[in-house]
């Protein structure tokens, strides 16, 4: 049964946040934003988790700590790639679920951006987080938490 929901909570937007801790409040899952730095939350079902300010702290200590049955929300293509390889269900805010079927494709795509940047190429880079996108998260959420739900019932 899942256990744990860990929110790469640093980049992610407080509209996730805060839909991912009402959609849970009613079960028996915990619920951790992993940061370098104190996110605000109005939740009392939030466990907050301020790593050190060391690069990818608060990605290894969600690797570290995840078990099989959790979700993991991250916009770290890093991070997702090494949850995608144990089997743990990864995806980002905007709705896209991580996959052993798109993670390489993804993989490839970062590395190409940072190479652009590495010449000078400065991609646009979406500042706004859409309706859309948000919709396209919730419905990516709920169908990952019923079908981990629904595994142990």
């Amino acid at each position: 049964m899942i256990e744990n929901i860990y929110i790469d909570a640093d980049s992610c937007p407080r509209k996730v946040r805060d839909y991912v801790a009402q959609r849970i409040k009613k079960l028996e899952i915990h619920l951790y934003f992993v940061a370098n730095k104190e996110i605000p939350t109005e939740s009392t079902c939030v466990t907050m988790i301020v790593c050190p300010k060391e690069k990818d702290s608060a990605d290894n200590f969600i690797f570290e700590n995840v078990k099989k049955h959790d979700i993991v929300i991250t916009k770290d293509i890093l991070l997702a790639s090494r949850l995608v390889e144990r089997n743990i269900c990864a995806m980002n805010d905007r709705g896209t679920s991580f996959t052993k079927d798109n993670i390489r494709g993804l993989l490839k795509d970062r590395e190409f951006n940072l190479q652009l940047s590495q010449i000078g190429f400065k991609g646009s880079k979406q500042k706004s987080y859409s309706t859309q996108q948000f919709l396209k998260f919730t419905q990516t959420f709920d169908k990952e938490l019923k079908r981990l739900l629904n595994e142990y019932w």
